[in-house]
């Protein structure tokens, strides 16, 4: 995590050399991703590193009263400790229906120079700095992992949660044990951005919420500084895109949201051909993710059993990709050394992600 020192409004601290996107409301979507007839709001090269700010949606959305000053004012939030992008998508009149549109805020697209069709985007995440000293955690809406029991007879419940810095520089989030109470329990952050994806083929912008080949509302916390992540390209330039930052998350992801909060993100974006993208993964169709540690295949489907096996399916023919590996030798390592977690069960789509540990096969020739 970056070094933070306060609020980050648009531009402060950016320095010079590296592209620079700004949260402003032109670069922004609103409860749908981009797709094919998306127009750039910024055209880069493979290689290139570039700052992106983004803004949640905590806070300006309508049962929050879609004015995040009064919002946060209400929890001692001063109002220049506001983000004014925040402020400002609030106020305008983006065309966003909630009745029938996601929450999410993403910023782009970015179209990457020489991207094709069949080709993988390839994500990594150099740097997450948090842009304000505080998040919201929320449940709403009757969703989450127990709807019908939560939220209770109080309606949509968003819970304010300040970070603070400990002594050894570490970063944590902060809640009390009881509303209005002394006690608290403290955790620490690890920022990633909840949606990482890629235009899809189509004239229409899908819905925020759930995930898919194109990548979306993913929300694997594995995806933090240094982590990667690959994209199948479906349309020209990739048109890519990121938001719904988070300050941390549980696998899971139970109450709806997680600790939801602006981030401004280095992303540094390469183009994997397809050629080479089929011999180092195998034919990837959805999205891959990779660690210092890990090797992270994916599975999404309404039916969390279904998104397992998919999940098992793609780790299977990557290891026989990868490595060499037969399928069958590879489902038995699989359930003798890999953890399977649930990314999410909370957004219409629920997330499977395997860890395969690399370091297991450090003395194995590449296939």
């Amino acid at each position: 995590m970056g070094g933070y020192r306060g609020v980050l409004q648009a531009g402060d601290g950016v320095g010079d050399g590296r592209p620079y996107l700004p949260a402003e409301v032109g670069a922004l979507h609103w409860g749908r991703l981009p797709s094919r007839a998306d127009a750039p709001v910024l055209t880069i090269d493979p290689g290139d590193e570039v700052v992106v700010d983004t803004v949640s949606h905590e806070g300006i959305l309508e049962d929050q009263g879609r004015d995040p000053v009064a919002f946060f004012g209400a929890q001692g939030v001063e109002p220049d400790a506001v983000l004014a992008e925040a402020a400002a998508l609030a106020a305008s009149d983006h065309p966003r229906d909630p009745r029938v549109d996601g929450p999410h805020v993403v910023t782009g697209p970015i179209h990457v120079r020489g991207a094709r069709p069949g080709d993988l985007l390839k994500l990594t995440v150099l740097d997450t700095t948090p842009r304000v000293p505080y998040g919201v955690i929320s449940n709403r809406h009757g969703r989450g992992a127990l709807p019908g029991e939560f939220p209770r007879g109080e309606g949509n419940v968003s819970v304010f949660a300040p970070i603070d810095q400990g002594a050894g520089g570490d970063w944590f989030g902060a809640l009390p044990l009881d509303d209005g109470g002394e006690r608290v329990v403290r955790f620490p952050l690890a920022p990633f951005f909840g949606i990482m994806g890629v235009a899809v083929d189509a004239d229409e912008r899908p819905h925020s919420v759930p995930p898919g080949t194109h990548g979306g509302n993913i929300d694997i916390k594995l995806l933090s500084e240094g982590a990667s992540l690959y994209l199948p390209v479906q349309v020209p330039g990739a048109l890519a895109y990121l938001g719904d930052p988070h300050f941390a998350q549980g696998d899971g992801e139970v109450a709806l949201t997680a600790l939801e909060a602006s981030l401004r993100g280095t992303i540094r974006f390469d183009v994997i051909a397809r050629e080479d993208a089929v011999r180092e993964f195998g034919d990837v169709a959805a999205p891959l993710a990779e660690t210092s540690e890990y090797l992270v295949p994916t599975g999404m489907d309404e039916d969390l059993d279904v998104a397992m096996q998919d999940c098992v399916r793609r780790a299977v023919a990557l290891l026989e990709a990868r490595y060499g590996m037969d399928p069958h030798l590879a489902l038995a390592y699989l359930s003798a050394a890999t953890d399977f977690d649930i990314s999410q069960v909370v957004d219409l789509v629920k997330g499977v992600h395997a860890r395969i540990r690399t370091s297991d096969f450090r003395e194995v020739r590449r296939g």
